[in-house]
């Protein structure tokens, strides 16, 4: 079974648990870590959040924000301020939740906007995306939420052993 597929099945199953309403829009409060677990933040309802203390970021932040760089910029432009190609991340991932996230990066969206068609690509069978989709989750949030400022963390938190097994498990190193 692909890792894409089991991406694509875990983001169905979210989007299935999921309240059928309308999400109230994402704020610093609502994002704000109630719980870790080896050092991964979350926030009331489960959710992968972040932790900025001092300018330090956690490390799901600062992955996410070199992950982001890595492949969503060139689209969703620097810092997810967006481009005349993609939307801004900033604005949208404010009334986006996990697991609608989850599905949009695994299957990719189609839509029309201004009588042309926008296409967001399938990311389920890249483990450059797929294998942190947590961190991209996390470090967009921060950026939704005005946590983050734009560009690189100035200082980050050391890398977690969970985060390192995980990635190794993932990547099949």
């Amino acid at each position: 079974m692909s890792p894409g597929f089991i991406i694509s099945a875990l983001a169905t199953v979210l989007i299935a648990c999921a309240s059928s309403g309308a999400r109230a829009e994402d704020n610093k409060e609502k994002a704000a870590s109630v719980k870790e677990e080896d050092g991964k933040h979350f926030d009331a309802e489960g959710n992968p959040t972040f932790k900025i203390e001092n300018g330090t970021v956690d490390w799901y932040t600062f992955s996410g924000y070199r992950r982001y760089h890595a492949d969503c910029h060139v689209c969703h432009g620097p810092d997810g301020v967006g481009s005349s190609y993609a939307p801004a991340l900033t604005t949208s991932m404010k009334n986006i939740d996990y697991g609608t996230f989850l599905a949009i990066v695994a299957e990719g969206r189609k839509s029309t906007i201004g009588g042309k068609e926008a296409v967001m690509p399938a990311f389920g069978d890249n483990k450059n995306v797929y294998c942190y989709l947590d961190d991209l989750y996390i470090y967009l949030r921060a950026r939704a939420v005005d946590a983050a400022p734009r560009g690189r963390p100035p200082k980050k938190a050391d890398k977690p052993e969970a985060a390192t097994a995980n990635e190794a498990s993932c990547m099949g190193g």
